[in-house]
């Protein structure tokens, strides 16, 4: 079983890069020397990034390190593995967006709240149970 992380444990376990395959594969670098298992990166390509420092240590995605990226942007299901991401409602916040545009521009009070749009996480082949 996995050791309780306390709040500030927390903060040692984020690591602030860019959002690049080169930030993915820093950051990832540091998460690994701490021991961690697994990762959600901010980006795609951070999260090639991590999957190929993981390949360099010697390291198995998904069975030694899981990773999981963010945007599922559209080649990233043929990556190998294929890669878990968190998948935006991009069609959704455009038709929103130009919808408020257009209302605004055609003489109709602009909304002041928020938008809120549920993201999915697409589970593909770069996330496994972690072994015992």
């Amino acid at each position: 079983m996995a050791p309780a992380v306390g709040s500030e444990d927390v903060d040692q376990l984020v690591v602030r890069s860019l959002f690049s395959v080169e930030g993915g594969h820093s950051a990832a670098w540091h998460l690994l020397e701490k021991g961690c298992t697994a990762v959600v990166c901010g980006s795609d390509l951070m999260a090639l990034g991590a999957i190929r420092v993981a390949r360099k240590r010697g390291l198995s995605v998904p069975g030694d390190f899981s990773v999981v990226g963010y945007d599922d942007s559209p080649l990233i299901a043929f990556a190998d593995p294929p890669l878990t991401t968190v998948q935006q409602q991009v069609s959704a916040m455009a038709t929103a967006a130009v919808r408020t545009l257009l209302d605004e521009i055609g003489g109709a009070s602009a909304t002041t709240g928020e938008y809120l749009f549920q993201p999915e996480l697409v589970v593909r082949g770069s996330t496994a149970a972690r072994k015992a």
